[in-house]
């Protein structure tokens, strides 16, 4: 493992991170909200836009490099998530990628969905929504507690039901950072009289974490390019796994999900993760992900993104611990590269300041983002970031704090 603060590195770094015209003027902590896109990714969209009129948008040839960009960029994800590229279905967000087996599966009346007290208000509206439309039935078991202390897969085996069908579950929790031991939960989960299904959320993961899907053993994943991949917006993706396409049929239909060789596939659907996708798409994102990947991986592997994405975050949390009107919502030390915090007015959280810090960091630069549940404000370190900009952030907190609340 390379020295992620070593002076050749660092050097290295700053001439990548020209790459990127955003960061060129600003401080960016909102990686997981969304990624800056580097100058080879706007490139790669542009050409490829250019590249498709040229070929007149709607023909055979450009159908010929349609399928063949698709089939490309299935294959740059599946080698970062360490799958194969059949078990990968292109879809435009991490939302698109839950509902696909959400709505797939062949709900019951009495069927039990398991969710955490951590998942994005989106996806509980959408089992809400389920449960109203087929009977089915929901409960949450409470992750948020073991932020700091606590056995996260032993909370969830104590929340499953006989009845449980599907555990729904992020791999990192978006406020709190905190990494989910997965391939325990799916362990449980499969060894049950009727084995659970999983689905994860995977929207904080993909881009920061060294992935083995397969190894991990989970069954639907979900994730998007725009976050920490720092691709284009609405490219995403679902890995499925091969055994665990019985369990779907195909939520949205189109073009792409279906074959007309019967003889071959009598079913009508793709064999693969193709049987998921719809239809027309922005298919110059697919050249935009792929530049987008490829420009990190020409910086580091994976697990070297990973070493350097935690060092400068608990570089950030133990410093945040330095001021007095500051409250990290951890206890240790983070293992992801999300760092959320409370600012304290009489000793308590104050949603007022959450957002009345965030604001005037922008104005001087600095972004970061507020949470609503809870109200806390959050800040992502990358390995693009510097370790001058954790510095420069607190030093910038303090003064604001140290102004206005003494």
């Amino acid at each position: 493992m390379i020295n992620s603060s070593s002076s050749a590195v660092l050097d290295r770094l700053i001439s990548h991170r020209q790459g990127f015209p955003a960061l060129g003027n600003k401080q960016y902590f909102n990686y997981g909200g969304q990624g800056p896109m580097a100058q080879t990714t706007l490139e790669a969209i542009f050409q490829a836009h250019q590249y498709l009129q040229q070929l007149g948008p709607f023909s055979g040839a450009a159908n010929q490099w349609v399928t063949a960009e698709m089939a490309l960029t299935r294959g740059a994800i599946a080698a970062e998530l360490g799958t194969t590229a059949d078990t990968i279905t292109l879809t435009e967000d991490v939302t698109v990628g839950c509902n696909i087996p959400l709505w797939g599966i062949p709900w019951q009346a009495g069927d039990h969905i398991l969710l955490s007290d951590c998942e994005h208000p989106g996806i509980v509206a959408t089992v809400q929504e389920i449960c109203r439309r087929f009977g089915a039935v929901y409960s949450v078991c409470p992750l948020f507690k073991t932020v700091n202390g606590g056995d996260p897969g032993a909370v969830v085996t104590q929340h499953l039901q006989p009845n449980t069908r599907l555990l729904v579950i992020s791999h990192i929790l978006w406020h709190t950072g905190q990494v989910l031991p997965l391939q325990a939960m799916v362990e449980v989960c499969r060894d049950r009289p009727r084995p659970v299904l999983t689905l994860v959320d995977a929207a904080q993961s993909v881009g920061s974490l060294p992935l083995d899907l397969p190894a991990l053993g989970i069954d639907f994943y979900a994730f998007t390019g725009h976050k920490w991949w720092c691709g284009p917006a609405g490219l995403g993706g679902l890995y499925v796994r091969p055994e665990a396409m019985e369990y779907l049929a195909p939520t949205f239909i189109g073009w792409r999900s279906i074959t007309t060789d019967a003889a071959a596939n009598p079913t009508g659907w793709k064999p693969n993760g193709q049987r998921f996708e719809v239809a027309t798409s922005n298919y110059p994102l697919l050249a935009g992900l792929r530049a987008a990947i490829a420009y990190q991986t020409d910086w580091g592997a994976a697990s070297q993104r990973y070493q350097r994405l935690v060092d400068l975050s608990q570089r950030l949390w133990s410093q945040l611990q330095d001021l007095p009107q500051i409250r990290p919502l951890r206890q240790t030390p983070p293992n992801s590269g999300l760092v959320s915090f409370w600012v304290l007015d009489q000793g308590e959280p104050s949603p007022h300041w959450h957002k009345r810090l965030v604001d005037q960091l922008e104005t001087q630069g600095i972004y970061l983002r507020t949470l609503q549940a809870p109200n806390c404000v959050r800040a992502c370190t990358h390995y693009l970031t510097l370790e001058s900009e954790i510095d420069e952030l607190v030093a910038a907190i303090g003064a604001i704090l140290n102004q206005e609340l003494g």
